[in-house]
């Protein structure tokens, strides 16, 4: 029963190359680099403490396998993953790795030295530290670049049929063509799927051919529907023979899901809601993301009471306005709530009355503000609304009422975004840049489906180390 249970829970996705862990989609060739570089950390001891001593004294071999190896590794892997270098994609491409790999060794190797006075028991040499993170950042630029040069090979052999030639099937090769900031996959065609199908476009290729002769031909690793009318033009038997033969058939939503971490709007029906496995909140579950927020909001609440009160008091000599604005924002299930954030801009900022969009280099931001809001600092007093019960750390970020009323009747399926609570740090927060209209809303909303479909406790410790790293390279801040 219990290994049973811990293979649903981290199921290796037969024939994808993704593994699902706590119902979180993780690209396999990541999940293989992490524990490859944890082993290379860990190695790193051994070796650099050779450079240093020119061999295996036995206080090397201890120090290597006592508590200092567990605390370096620890240390140096927690930082790398806050530096986003498990991302699925960098917006710098796949060679923006290198330099965030040097900073990320560097801040490690001086929290470890920090550490060290505090545990005496675990003190090495300087020097040999030294020679040790040195062993490491040749290690993992050598382990990256092997993982670079197998993941550009994997993906060409990732060959995906799409039924159908529309807009929602094309799609699919819009994600595939994401350039070299991702691994991705090769779409070889697409196949006609109904009468009113482009049997004339780009990489269609029906002809005579059956799905299975199509599939057999170009090699075919997946096949994904993408035709949004199935009662009567879907070949269904074909698409059976396909499957009986070992070649995967899902739908376009779930590889949506899959592959980019978001639910696409255009390709969902209903239906898949009712039937996908997810959106639910159990008692157990919602217990344990309460005491996760609690025990999280205690320890950043007494981490960053320096900063804020240095905050409060840059604001207030500034221009001698209120140092916190308060808002109402639409909480779970609707209910309006008011939520507290330092204040980033001048206290006329919104005389007419009517809500506004913030914007690049909005006017109405002050000097204070600036800063504090390309570092998130303009967001810690939340966690009192966390305390309160009103927000959780992890979750959809809270709109304002004015905003959710006109997106509830642009956008479908809006509102499920509020089934569960907002929070300070979200899943789309991490995976898009500002939203400042209704386009970036609906975009926004698409994460924010994947994470109330999929949330747990492991995705919302995904998204606090990734958000470390989008406070740190300023991702999306205006």
């Amino acid at each position: 029963m219990v290994a049973a249970a811990k293979w649903r829970h981290a199921e290796l996705l037969q024939g994808r190359n993704v593994i699902r862990i706590f119902r979180h989609y993780l690209p396999k060739g990541l999940v293989i680099l992490g524990l490859s570089e944890v082993f290379v950390l860990w190695g790193a001891l051994y070796l650099g403490s050779q450079v240093h001593y020119g061999g295996f004294a036995t206080h090397i071999h201890l120090a290597a396998t006592s508590g200092r190896a567990l605390l370096f590794v620890l240390v140096m892997w927690v930082v790398m993953t806050a530096f986003g270098l498990y991302k699925r994609e960098l917006k710098e491409g796949p060679w923006g790795y290198f330099p965030r790999l040097v900073v990320s060794l560097a801040l490690g190797f001086l929290m470890f030295c920090t550490l060290l006075p505090i545990l005496p028991s675990l003190i090495l040499p300087l020097p040999v530290l030294a020679s040790v993170v040195l062993v490491a950042l040749c290690g993992t630029i050598l382990t990256r670049l092997l993982y670079l040069a197998v993941a550009s090979r994997v993906a060409v052999h990732r060959q995906v049929l799409v039924l159908g030639t529309g807009r929602r099937a094309r799609a699919v090769h819009v994600l595939a063509q994401g350039g070299c900031k991702r691994p991705g996959f090769h779409v070889v065609g697409f196949v006609p799927c109904g009468e009113w199908e482009d049997t004339n476009g780009p990489l269609v290729l029906r002809g005579d051919q059956s799905l299975a002769d199509i599939a057999r031909a170009h090699r075919v690793t997946e096949i994904v529907v993408g035709n949004r009318d199935r009662r009567q033009s879907l070949p269904i038997n074909e698409l059976l023979e396909c499957k009986l033969a070992g070649t995967r058939v899902m739908d376009l939503t779930t590889f949506f899901e899959r592959e980019s971490g978001r639910i696409e709007l255009e390709s969902l029906n209903t239906s898949w809601l009712v039937f996908a496995d997810g959106f639910d909140q159990g008692i157990l579950k919602t217990w344990i993301k309460r005491a996760f927020d609690i025990a999280a909001s205690i320890a950043l609440l007494i981490v960053c009471l320096p900063v804020m009160a240095i905050t409060a008091i840059l604001i207030k000599l500034e221009d001698r306005g209120p140092v916190l604005y308060r808002q109402d924002r639409v909480g779970q299930n609707g209910r309006v709530f008011p939520l507290r954030k330092f204040r980033s801009m001048r206290v006329d900022a919104e005389n007419g009355g009517t809500p506004q969009w913030a914007c690049r280099n909005d006017q109405r931001v002050t000097r204070v503000g600036a800063f504090i809001r390309k570092v998130r600092i303009d967001e810690l007093p939340q966690v009192f609304n966390v305390l309160r019960g009103d927000m959780s750390f992890v979750g959809p970020r809270p709109e304002r009422p004015f905003f959710v009323d006109t997106l509830a009747r642009d956008i479908p399926y809006y509102g499920y975004r509020h089934t569960i609570k907002p929070g300070i740090t979200g899943w789309a927060q991490v995976r898009y840049p500002y939203g400042a209209s209704v386009a970036d809303a609906i975009e926004k909303l698409k994460y924010d489906l994947y994470y109330v479909k999929n949330n747990t406790l492991f995705l919302d410790l995904i998204i606090l180390f990734q958000t470390v790293q989008v406070v740190i390279f300023q991702d999306g801040a205006r």
